[in-house]
């Protein structure tokens, strides 16, 4: 039997019925990093000492009943957006390159509570600010299903791990599709949660307002035991919603008889490739045999989506990134003179272009003579994108759509058109800006074999939902 194959409840089961120990599932996995790493770069930091260590007490703890999770002993990765105690937390720049929180992040805490092994701390687009990966500081991740493609962004090295069976689980950050874009472009299912279900408490901003931290994994059900783990209120952050528990495995039912699934009409037209939506409707087809209702309807302003999201994401990022300043931690410039020249050669040294641009985007339209050309209208539009929404799900339980227009990139193929780019997020930015859940699970595969991604829409704290849908189809296509 060979560990990696297996998904992250299948292994955890094994751990909890003694057939594998943890130190041996650890052990596997890093031998599977060290073999496959320098082809795929999918990790910046390894914890090869400390999950060994952990291992021990974690498996002690599964003797003695303290571990209980479907998931303890799992070994997983973490984006490195994440701050992790003691451990560099990067994100993927030269400014904190060598920064090492005093802290762990909620979700971390919880990972550790439900016995779950921190691997490592995986690659991504500086600040989370790219859609491919290839603007880290540390060199690009490539894609496990074509080396010459990109794994997409800004989560790609956690979607990149666990398709390359680097990691069983690993959490991202999505905060215009940066959990589900990767997903499909790798051929795994990636959750964008509800704003306000994972506490945000300890993730690195980069737009407060629409950052949410998500599961990646082999399949729907291992993203729903993760979710499970990760979801719930906390008081160090005002926005997390204050419930004591989520529980979404139980959502995972074979049977979508009577759901009412929309699919909008302007998601279907013009710059969505012809593989990629023959897929996504071979995939509509297959709900609708299934016994759920389908059908194409008109979603309002949707062609708004992706200007009012880059005003308002660059707008908070160039507020969030203003703390970057060679003063209280990170990179400092070592040849300055003045306080004034300190700040301008750090930033000039520190920060990539990707996202230079995005913070200079985001003080223009700030800016005293722009602000309500550009912020206020963006939010305006927010609010109509929003309510949009809301008429929709009046009449559908859920929508259903594409992840991105196309399959997996060729790697530098976006890096000179960021405009390009950004229209790769078409799909995915309007469910940030409307605060609501989303999943992406593989539907097919294009004619070069790249992974196709299906995107399901819920209301706001529909996890169930999208979750039943997706599982009843991936159980539908095994």
């Amino acid at each position: 039997m060979e560990i990696t194959k297996l998904t992250a409840l299948e292994l955890g089961r094994k751990i909890q019925a003694g057939e594998i120990s943890v130190e041996e599932a650890v052990r596997t996995q890093l031998d599977m990093i060290r073999e496959r790493e320098g082809e795929y770069h999918c990790y910046i930091t390894v914890l090869e000492e400390e999950a060994l260590a952990c291992a021990k007490k974690v498996q002690e703890g599964i003797r003695t009943g303290e571990y209980t999770s479907p998931l303890a002993g799992v070994p997983i990765a973490v984006k490195d957006n994440i701050c992790t105690e003691g451990i560099r937390t990067t994100c993927a720049s030269k400014i904190l390159e060598n920064f090492k929180p005093p802290y762990n992040a909620t979700v971390v805490k919880k990972l550790d509570a439900a016995g779950m092994i921190v691997l490592g701390k995986t690659n991504m687009d500086e600040f989370a600010m790219g859609s491919t990966t290839e603007t880290s500081y540390f060199g690009a991740t490539k894609n496990p299903r074509d080396i010459t493609r990109v794994p997409g962004g800004s989560s790609g090295g956690s979607a990149a791990a666990v398709a390359a069976g680097e990691a069983f689980l690993a959490l991202g950050s999505d905060t215009g599709g940066s959990i589900r874009q990767p997903s499909a472009f790798c051929g795994v299912v990636g959750i964008k949660p509800t704003y306000g279900t994972v506490s945000r408490y300890g993730l690195i901003a980069y737009a407060s307002s629409l950052d949410q931290i998500g599961p990646i994994g082999k399949d729907v059900a291992d993203c729903a035991a993760m979710l499970s783990v990760i979801a719930g209120g906390d008081i160090k952050d005002s926005t997390s919603v204050q419930q004591k528990e989520f529980s979404y495995l139980g959502a995972l039912a074979d049977d979508i008889s009577g759901m009412r699934i929309g699919i909008p009409r302007g998601y279907l037209g013009k710059g969505l490739d012809d593989e990629v939506r023959s897929a996504v409707l071979s995939a509509a087809d297959l709900l609708r045999k299934r016994g759920a209702m389908v059908e194409e309807f008109d979603l309002e302003a949707v062609d708004y989506a992706i200007p009012a999201y880059y005003v308002i994401a660059c707008a908070e990022a160039s507020s969030n990134l203003s703390r970057y300043d060679g003063v209280k931690y990170g990179f400092r410039t070592e040849d300055y003179e003045g306080l004034e020249e300190m700040y301008r050669r750090t930033r000039t040294e520190g920060f990539g272009e990707e996202t230079k641009r995005r913070m200079m985007i985001g003080a223009f339209v700030l800016s005293s003579g722009y602000y309500d050309a550009y912020y206020n209208k963006a939010l305006k539009v927010k609010a109509v994108i929003k309510r949009g929404f809301d008429r929709a799900f009046e009449k559908y339980d859920l929508i259903l759509g594409p992840t991105a227009p196309t399959t997996a990139l060729k790697l530098g193929e976006n890096l000179s058109d960021p405009l390009k780019m950004y229209l790769g997020d078409i799909y995915t930015v309007s469910v940030n800006l409307a605060g609501l859940p989303a999943i992406s699970l593989p539907c097919g595969r294009d004619k070069a074999g790249l992974p196709v991604g299906l995107q399901l829409i819920g209301k706001p704290f529909g996890e169930r939902e999208i979750l039943r849908a997706a599982y009843c189809f991936e159980q539908s296509i095994k």
